[in-house]
């Protein structure tokens, strides 16, 4: 029988509902575990055990009422240290904003809370999100980084601390720590989910993610954070299918999936690209390779143009008030923002457009991008967080990504296949998603077989 820190959200919600355990019965798996292992790992910014039982007993108590029920009712979730909460201090990885205490939350505390969810606490983020590393490490391996920006909320799903977390990418935030730590990560389409009370980088660039350790984990808490907002200037109101009727739904045809040769497919370590390699020749015909576009090579550039330029003047108070309390790892890049020009500003949101018609021709054709999630296996902690080069490309054009727990590195770290799906198809994303991981199975299990057989003969 599975420990209690170990069920789904789904199915611990399914048990919490029929009263077959409490959410005090959760939680306090889920503190036990933290207290087992966070003293290494170090992946709570902000913790406080007695709220988060105090929070989970007020749940027991509405649904022994008949009280309504969320989505996410009695379940723990992490939320990372960018991401403001009204009685837990939200201080953005930077020594600058110690204590910092927010008057409200973000909207997606806000939509957690409306579902039912226990917040455990704040996750440890790198400074201000970018590239300055945080305590954390790799839970499969402490020697290693969990990746970054969103390092606490990766390890803390992958420690089995909770069940869910959420966190940001700008960059690569989300598909690559989630990779590194072997959880499922999912980035949505740019404008579904608010960013209102979330740290801003980029205002172009930043958007909400969430960690999971399962598919269907994934696409209901994307579905419980989704939803318009006004205040949010990316947010539109055209309704969105669910993300999780999407992942239990099979698709009415397999889908045709494209792999692009990408202009820096040279930094794969090589169990990666021996990896992928055998997901590709498992997909077999539904998969069409095609060589890289000339303007993935000017997307990098462009991205780093856009973050940086709004980075440094969304940054601005920090830059003139307390530029001794950022890091040599922060400074150059706020030095090369308020340098660049409003025309080079100008040219790379141009870009935008350009890739957006490009992508309109893609999934027309193609249901899905399969790609890498990262180079490879997490690198040492003091190499960094990683490189973030395989998730720039839909950032910047704001596409809905998924990251698989699918392979493993030369030293049996995890590494994740990433899937990039077309603009507000999120739901058919996971459908696909759902499809590929079967599929996979189906050609993992089918060659073992040829392998016995052959070992036999």
């Amino acid at each position: 029988m599975s420990a209690l820190w170990e069920l789904t959200s789904i199915e611990a919600a399914r048990q919490i509902r029929a009263g077959i355990i409490s959410s005090q019965d959760l939680v306090s798996a889920c503190i036990a575990r933290i207290g087992e292992s966070d003293d290494d790992i170090h992946a709570w910014r902000h913790f406080d055990p007695d709220k988060a039982l105090a929070d989970a007993l007020a749940r027991d108590e509405l649904r022994r009422h008949g009280g309504a029920l969320g989505a996410l009712h009695g379940i723990p979730v992490g939320v990372k240290d960018i991401i403001d909460t009204d009685d837990m201090p939200t201080e953005l990885g930077s020594p600058i904003h110690r204590g910092r205490a927010p008057q409200a939350n973000a909207a997606v505390v806000d939509k957690l809370l409306e579902a039912g969810a226990v917040i455990m606490g704040k996750t440890m983020t790198t400074e201000f999100a970018f590239l300055h590393p945080a305590d954390t490490v790799n839970p499969h391996n402490p020697a290693h980084s969990p990746g970054g920006s969103s390092s606490g909320s990766a390890a803390a799903v992958a420690a089995g601390h909770v069940p869910l977390a959420i966190g940001s990418q700008t960059n690569g935030s989300t598909i690559r720590p989630a990779s590194f730590c072997g959880v499922f990560g999912f980035k949505p389409t740019r404008g579904m989910i608010s960013r209102r009370g979330l740290l801003e980088t980029s205002r172009t660039l930043d958007q909400v993610g969430v960690f999971a350790r399962s598919l269907e984990d994934a696409a209901s808490l994307s579905d419980v954070l989704s939803g318009y907002d006004p205040a949010d200037c990316m947010s539109f109101l055209r309704a969105r299918p669910s993300a999780l009727t999407g992942v239990r739904d099979d698709p009415p045809v397999e889908p045709n999936l494209v792999w692009f040769a990408l202009p820096f497919v040279d930094r794969l370590s090589p169990a990666s690209r021996e990896g992928l390699a055998e997901v590709l020749e498992c997909l077999g015909p539904r998969v069409k390779k095609f060589p890289s576009p000339s303007s993935f090579a000017d997307v990098v550039h462009h991205q780093q143009v856009i973050h940086e330029y709004e980075m440094a003047r969304a940054l601005q108070t920090e830059v003139d008030d307390h530029w001794d309390l950022i890091s040599d790892s922060l400074q150059p890049a706020l030095q090369r923002g308020l340098a660049r020009s409003d025309d080079e500003y100008a040219q790379a949101l141009a870009m935008m457009q350009t890739m957006e018609d490009f992508y309109t021709e893609v999934f027309n054709e193609y249901d899905a991008i399969v790609a890498p999630s990262a180079a490879g296996e997490a690198p040492l902690k003091e190499a960094g967080t990683g490189d973030p080069i395989f998730s720039t490309l839909w950032t910047f054009s704001g596409l809905p990504a998924l990251t698989l727990p699918l392979l493993v590195g030369e030293t049996d770290l995890p590494v994740g296949v990433q899937l990039v799906g077309a603009p507000e198809g999120d739901d058919k994303l996971f459908r696909t998603a759902a499809w590929f991981t079967r599929h996979l199975d189906a050609g993992a299990d089918e060659f073992c077989d040829d392998a016995m057989q052959r070992a036999e003969s």
